[in-house]
């Protein structure tokens, strides 16, 4: 299944690690992202506080050393420099908003 209609992928490629397409406003960007069975997302951190909600699949997020999971229709939240990491153990798909300072 196709995570996102086709105007969400008609949006600009974001340029980073992962597959997403971008969404800019004047304090935050939304990043529509899909994710293949498998992907890790090492530990970093972000200037910006992001929510995220996963649409599709799952999401295992660690922060602080503790792993906690998100699926279909679950929230996350994650505050400016806090390191965290991932992983996809099925296809996955995220909506992302970043939060400028």
């Amino acid at each position: 299944m196709k995570p996102f209609p086709n105007l969400i992928d008609s949006l600009p490629a974001f340029d980073g690690p992962f597959n997403a397409r971008k969404l800019t406003g004047d304090k935050a960007t939304v990043l529509f992202a899909s994710y293949p069975t498998g992907t890790t997302i090492p530990v970093h951190s972000h200037e910006t506080e992001n929510v995220g909600v996963v649409t599709q699949g799952t999401l295992e997020l660690i922060v602080n050393g503790k792993t906690s999971l998100y699926q279909c229709g679950d929230w996350y939240h994650l505050l400016p420099g806090q390191e965290h990491s991932a992983f996809f153990p099925e296809d996955t798909a995220i909506i992302e908003c970043w939060f400028d300072k």
